[in-house]
């Protein structure tokens, strides 16, 4: 398993205000951290700041903990079931930093006592001061720790410290060099090492994907379980009627999309064709640093809503609805964009997702006509969408991606954006994050999460010679659910 460290930005701010010390000092703290557990990475979501107390800690140029501060933070974190994360700072020092032969000494001896008392390995931090860059590793014994890949700090930016040897800096190709003059090669070698999901590589999504690939992103996934189909052609650039006619994937077409599109050359697009609504999906999703929400489902977006929060991923969504007057002309259309991570708010409180149509979905009720019937609802699980449009929304999503990542004068991630098209207008929402909002309240609860992926896996299969339903893209599908 690959090893990652996240934490929001507050928690980070917190560790470099002690750790970075006026006098040019080192200096050392304690947190505490809990896992969360992807198919192939595991990351430990640093929660809680330890601070030491009078006398649990030494400076002297150097400096020291305690043992009494170490069983202290400990005995916190096995209370509140987490482990334990032993910092230091680097005064003045740049990037990934490693081990010097004291430091390893000092978290050797200290790995017993925190697997003594907490049940979990040891987690060692590094603040180089310069321009506050961590790096980390974990001690599953006292001999060697294993250095971990990145570690991201989360919040209206997303600032990632790489460590080189992990996961190298890959090199501006010559098809880059209008990307690399936006915002410079540093920014470049940090942005192409990102893993991005997309989910959902319909009109949005598909567009999306591609743009990633050419941007110089050296891994991106596509995860949907829909097929290609005629109505599909009108929205979905890059898919071909040969596509539709043979019932193709659209995760299949949209990796063709992505490599013709890639301009790195170690381009590599991971196809996940399920729900990220089951286990296996879920697990999916938590590998990867940046997640693009291009679904039209409240249970999918519930799911991305948990996770975002909770495991510190950033999630991208948006989304389109159109309106036509009774004539069949259009009255106008919306569309929205907004980035979820800790700082603004998640997607029920900006109205994107409804509670009740998040259970709706999940019993299965969206998809049952005599349901739809006797209660009035609209049939339509999606609003009409068409391919002119469809650039409007990936564009914000993609603006959004930008301020994460590039932050562009040192700004992050906007308010949630709303734009009306007959009026013309785009709106910065001023909605702030319900007090007791639950999805936020759990931020960095990792695999203590709540669970909205459902036990059993859906399996898709396209129905090809019935007649079309009126209820929904998905509702064209069979949903056999099988045990795992």
């Amino acid at each position: 398993m690959t090893l990652s460290v996240a934490m929001t930005a507050d928690v980070a701010a917190e560790l470099d205000h002690h750790l970075a010390r006026e006098d040019g000092q080192e200096d050392v703290c304690i947190a505490t951290y809990v896992w969360s557990t992807g198919a192939e990475r595991t990351t430990a979501i640093v929660r809680n700041v330890v601070l030491p107390r009078d006398g649990e800690r030494m400076v002297h140029g150097n400096a020291e903990f305690t043992g009494a501060y170490v069983v202290r933070a400990a005995t916190e974190a096995r209370d509140r079931g987490e482990g334990i994360v032993l910092l230091h700072s680097h005064p003045g020092a740049h990037g990934w930093q490693g081990l010097s032969g004291p430091d390893h000494n000092t978290e050797s001896e200290y790995e017993r006592v925190a697997r003594a008392v907490t049940g979990m390995p040891l987690i060692g931090m590094t603040l180089a001061t310069a321009e506050q860059e961590w790096s980390a590793r974990v001690w599953h014994n006292r001999s060697k720790p294993a250095f971990a890949e990145s570690v991201r700090v989360v919040g209206e930016r997303l600032n990632v410290t790489w460590n080189d040897k992990s996961r190298r800096r890959p090199l501006a190709t010559a098809f880059q060099r209008r990307t690399v003059a936006a915002w410079g090669e540093r920014r470049q070698g940090s942005i192409a090492r990102l893993r991005v999901l997309v989910i959902g590589v319909g009109s949005v999504g598909l567009d999306v994907v591609a743009r990633l690939a050419a941007t110089g992103i050296e891994h991106v996934g596509v995860m949907d379980i829909d097929i290609v189909e005629d109505l599909n052609l009108d929205r979905m650039v890059g898919a071909t009627r040969e596509d539709a006619r043979l019932g193709r994937r659209k995760t299949e077409v949209a990796a063709r999309v992505a490599r013709q599109a890639a301009t790195s050359d170690n381009f590599t697009v991971a196809v996940h064709d399920v729900s990220v609504t089951t286990p296996e999906g879920f697990a999916a999703a938590l590998d990867y640093d940046v997640i693009f929400s291009c679904v039209d489902r409240p249970w999918p977006r519930g799911v991305l809503n948990v996770l975002a929060y909770a495991d510190l991923i950033p999630v991208i969504d948006g989304g389109i609805a159109l309106d036509t007057l009774p004539n069949g002309e259009m009255r106008g259309g919306t569309w929205r964009a907004h980035a979820l991570v800790p700082g603004r708010p998640c997607m029920v409180c900006n109205g994107q997702l409804g509670v009740n149509e998040l259970s709706l979905d999940r019993a299965g009720l969206l998809d049952d006509p005599e349901y739809i019937r006797q209660s009035g609802i609209n049939p339509g699980l999606g609003s009409p969408n068409v391919a002119m449009l469809a650039a409007s929304v990936s564009a914000g999503l993609l603006a959004q991606f930008v301020s994460l990542v590039a932050a562009p004068g040192g700004m992050g991630v906007s308010a949630p954006l709303r734009y009306m098209l007959a009026a013309h207008r785009l709106e910065h929402l001023p909605i702030k994050s319900g007090a007791y909002c639950p999805y936020e309240n759990a931020t960095a609860r990792g695999d203590a999460r709540q669970v909205l992926a459902d036990d059993k896996r859906v399996q898709a299969v396209p129905l090809r010679d019935e007649k079309r339903s009126p209820w929904g893209s998905l509702s064209r599908w069979v949903r056999r659910r099988v045990p795992r």
